[in-house]
């Protein structure tokens, strides 16, 4: 059986002594687990929790899967305040947006690096926009950041744009968006509070 590098991003009670686990690996990518008799075994809840990183084999038949071990790795130190909200709302758009059995490496990467940066609190907000896009473009749905949708120019960084949230920016001298902002985001550079927004 393999093992397989993991994260809970849902739990929730299931019958009597079990557990319902909405799991993010990086092998395997979004998987649904039964943890049996895991509310009746203290240690083994324990580490079943969300931002724990965790190795786990599972045994599958249909659609869901039965943990049969699970082993916690290096603790990452706990999130707090804001950083724990932050926590939850990255572990949602992972539940809500990925699709069930797709592994996207990739993004378990960014997924462990923005938990990282939580749990020390320092830019919160460059961190979470960095995952944001990161699991935009995993999914498909990458924005348009480097060009003008109506005419395909490339984005000036001294013009106006408005974006369209289906098609992309369109220049408009009345816009809200600055060029410089649209190439700060897709270039990565999330210093400017505009470009964190």
């Amino acid at each position: 059986m393999d093992w397989y590098h993991g994260y809970v991003l849902h739990r929730r009670p299931w019958r009597e002594t079990s557990l319902w686990l909405e799991v993010f690996s990086r092998e395997a990518g979004k998987v649904a687990l039964i943890a049996k008799g895991g509310r009746r075994h203290k240690r083994f809840a324990a580490k079943l929790q969300p931002f724990q990183p965790l190795l786990l084999q599972w045994r599958r038949k249909g659609e869901l899967a039965t943990l049969t071990a699970a082993e916690a790795q290096e603790p990452v130190s706990s999130l707090r305040g804001n950083a724990l909200f932050c926590g939850f709302y990255v572990n949602e758009l992972l539940a809500r947006l990925l699709a069930r059995d797709d592994p996207h490496p990739g993004l378990f990467d960014a997924y462990r690096q923005v938990l990282w940066i939580l749990a020390e609190g320092k830019d919160i907000e460059t961190a979470l926009r960095r995952f944001e896009l990161t699991l935009l473009a995993e999914i498909g749905y990458a924005p348009v950041l480097d060009h003008e949708v109506k005419y395909g120019d490339t984005i000036d960084p001294d013009r106006w744009y408005r974006y369209l949230p289906e098609q992309g920016p369109v220049e408009d001298a009345e816009g809200w968006l600055q060029g410089r902002t649209l190439l700060d985001l897709r270039d990565g550079r999330l210093a400017t509070p505009q470009s964190r927004a």
